[in-house]
């Protein structure tokens, strides 16, 4: 099996590495208004190529001089002309020619329009770019660009990310005890995502997936790869543990914790492949190269882990209990009863047995571990947990009633940055909304007077409020279609500019009949505007579909009704106060410098509706991973309170272990200096810190404990219909020899509250 892990890992690189690459391609919104003008545009204007790289020349004369002074026009007339003709350049604009001098003549700009997108750039055309900029500063000007044709891809986080590694691999080793077995989540991991990442790279090109969608797979395949792993190899040591042989032990690790992994990664799955129903290309995109990483995780945890567990045998084991197994060097035991034998030096295992119950290998002999008095502790004051659970997850939550949605750009750079000093000198010389102009596209084919028309249509916009001005109407060879240029007051992504989008939108909506013209209002307002209309729509949708197939599957695994349910709402309450702390960090900067988030702002506009999607899986993810041994140690006859307490003396730990991995991987990409990844591994940390602490590990458990047995109750009638999957583990009961299957009775715990 390993050896057909890595011919596939080979194919699979060996095409990544020769597939070329694909560039980040804008957001598109099929059906929207913004869309339909943008494809309007794209038809009647044949010349123009929407995908080609531009670049902005933003020139400011030192000391409150002026740029039509006679030295300074000079030198950027001079810097200009040495970029016509050039390689690649369509055509260069004359700032002095064509208005685009402030109005107290301290600045002016450039357009450089390119014949190639900014990906198929030369470096020869960039050399050139740079060199006529750096003509113009030794002139003594400032020069500084803006547009897509210097800008650079997201880099991986590399750094970043590799702190979070180390993080993990510290508290695997902790965990485990074990160096061999702490790296083999690793590897496995490792494993799954480099075949995703070299899938995803092989077909860029061919289905545009942008570097964002690679940087998330790459997030969220280190995440659950590492998590599967270990729950599965956590199992497998139990179950060795208890001297079982170590196939019979690899065998229930896959039937119980494998199962497990199945089930939360179906539910992961869905809820990422599920953001195809938003109708976002580039969402659609993200949920489902984010779906296929996670299924390949899944395979991998389930066929590529047992087989190493054959190879590396009870090297995974600490030493203490190797010794205790009788265990060699070799990791070979000094007994082989097989699958089914009886399991021999009995004492041994008892001992073992129960230090692993108590929630460490070397633990035995001494008190009860963390997880064990923390569950008791939640069993007897089980409302007040409850109660200061659910209310600090709400007052977290408040500040995303707040959240504002928007498409970040070059305003949310750091000052540092080129493209942020270019867009700060254009607001600070032409006003805010400069950097953010509406498109209006009138389409006057059945207009009698194409030209009346659009001027009609040009002074509606005109006596809008909040517009400052209008340009005249452009038209195209055919003469009938014109684009209107109007700038707004406000910045793009405020409040005042959404609302003007939809006021022009009305005003022109009135002028049509009158026309005989259709109208469309575009531009980045106006799709940030278009966007989120269109996930607040989705949402209810979206959310009916991933919640309630988790219901029906909640409801097949756990057989009852109150699991499911609360499930579902402490995913709410979790993902709630994950966007509190979004809000309260990216848009209001409360604590932002420890984040290295220089500039405040709106939410990028399909980040909130993604991480739904996969902190709804990894909810359900724990969910299953601890509640399942609850259920698990209930079916074999313990109490409801005991079988509370006893899923937390097995799975607390490693739960625990699984949700700090996963917040130190989400957190090692806030250090990518790309906003929407930054915001995506916020706030993905923040829920599962939220979602596995305090709802998982608190809530869950303190709702249990108040209903008791009702907790494991399911009607007959759906008890008659609903398949048994099992996750349990009783058919590998009722399989295997009952010497092997006994209960420990050494490792029962005493009862809740000393009773």
């Amino acid at each position: 099996m390993g050896v057909l892990w890595v011919g596939v890992l080979l194919v699979v690189g060996f095409l990544g590495v020769r597939a070329p690459s694909s560039g980040d391609e804008a957001l598109r919104m099929p059906g929207t208004e913004s869309q339909q003008a943008f494809d309007l545009l794209a038809e009647r204007f044949p010349g123009t190529n929407p995908e080609a790289a531009e670049a902005r020349l933003v020139f400011q004369a030192s000391d409150g001089r002026q740029v039509t002074a006679r030295a300074n026009k000079a030198a950027i007339e001079k810097a200009l002309g040495t970029l016509e003709g050039s390689a690649q350049v369509d055509s260069v604009s004359d700032p002095f020619g064509s208005g685009a001098v402030s109005k107290d003549g301290t600045m002016a700009y450039a357009r450089i329009n390119y014949t190639v997108g900014a990906d198929d750039l030369t470096q020869e055309a960039k050399q050139t770019l740079q060199a006529a900029a750096d003509q113009a500063r030794g002139a003594g000007l400032t020069v500084e660009f803006g547009g897509t044709a210097l800008l650079t891809q997201p880099q991986t986080g590399a750094s970043t990310e590799l702190i979070g590694l180390g993080v993990a691999a510290v508290v695997l080793f902790l965990t485990l005890g074990s160096v061999i077995a702490a790296g083999l989540p690793l590897m496995t991991a490792l494993v799954g995502v480099l075949i995703s990442l070299m899938g995803i790279f092989a077909l860029a090109r061919p289905l545009g997936l942008t570097s964002t969608v690679s940087i998330l797979s790459l997030m969220l395949g280190l995440a659950v790869g590492i998590d599967y792993s270990l729950f599965i190899t956590s199992r497998f040591r139990d179950e060795r543990a208890r001297g079982r042989e170590p196939a019979e032990a690899a065998g229930r690790a896959v039937g119980t914790a494998g199962s497990a992994v199945v089930f939360a990664g179906a539910t992961v799955f869905v809820a990422l492949a599920g953001l195809s129903v938003v109708g976002i290309p580039e969402l659609t995109k993200m949920g489902l190269a984010s779906a296929g990483t996670v299924l390949i995780s899944v395979i991998i945890a389930l066929t590529l882990v047992p087989a190493l567990f054959g190879f590396l045998g009870d090297r995974l084991l600490p030493r203490a209990v190797r010794r205790s197994l009788g265990v060699g060097r070799g990791g070979r035991g000094r007994r082989s009863a097989g699958i089914g034998g009886t399991v021999a030096n009995e004492p041994l295992a008892r001992d073992v047995t129960s230090a692993a119950a108590a929630g460490s290998f070397a633990a035995y002999g001494k008190r009860p571990g963390i997880a064990v008095r923390w569950a008791r502790f939640l069993v007897r004051r089980r409302l007040a947990a409850l109660l200061v659970g659910v209310i600090g997850l709400g007052v977290v939550a408040i500040p995303a009633f707040s959240l504002e949605l928007g498409i970040p750009g070059d305003e949310s750079k750091p000052v540092t940055n080129t493209q942020r000093r270019a867009y700060d000198l254009l607001s600070e010389g032409f006003g805010p909304g400069f950097n953010g102009p509406l498109t209006v596209v009138v389409d006057a084919s059945r207009a009698a007077d194409a030209q009346a028309a659009a001027d009609t249509v040009a002074r509606t916009v005109r006596d809008v409020d909040g517009v400052v001005s209008v340009g005249a109407p452009v038209f195209n060879p055919a003469k009938d279609t014109a684009v209107l240029t109007a700038i707004p007051a406000s910045a793009p992504n405020t409040a005042e500019t959404r609302e003007l989008v939809h006021h022009i939108r009305s005003a022109v909506d009135a002028v049509e009949d009158d026309t005989h013209t259709s109208i469309a209002v575009t531009g980045r307002t106006a799709v940030i505007v278009d966007v989120s209309e269109s996930i607040y729509s989705a949402l209810v949708i979206y959310l009916a579909v991933i919640i309630g197939f988790a219901v029906i599957l909640l409801l097949v695994v756990f057989r009852s009704i109150l699991v499911p349910l609360k499930a579902a709402l402490g995913f709410l309450l979790s993902v709630g106060a994950a966007f509190g702390v979004v809000v309260a960090v990216i848009q209001w900067g409360w604590a932002s410098s420890l984040f290295g988030i220089d500039q405040t702002g709106p939410v990028m506009s399909i980040i909130p509706i993604f991480v739904i999607g996969v902190v709804f899986g990894l909810a359900m993810d724990y969910e299953v991973f601890l509640v399942s041994r609850m259920r698990e140690e209930y079916v074999h006859g313990a109490t409801s309170e005991d079988a509370i307490v006893t899923g937390f003396r097995h799975s607390g730990r490693v739960v625990t272990a699984a949700a700090v991995i996963m917040i130190s991987v989400f957190a090692g990409f806030i250090g990518i200096a790309q906003t929407n990844i930054r915001t995506t591994g916020l706030g993905m940390a923040a829920a599962v810190a939220f979602d596995a602490f305090v709802v998982r590990m608190a809530i869950v458990p303190a709702v249990l404990a108040l209903f008791g047995d009702r907790s494991w109750k399911l009607p007959r009638k759906l008890e008659r219909v609903l398949p048994n999957v099992d996750v349990e583990g009783r058919s590998l009961d009722a399989y295997l020899s009952p010497q092997t299957t006994a209960p420990d009775k050494e490792a029962t715990p005493n009862p809740v509250g000393g009773r």
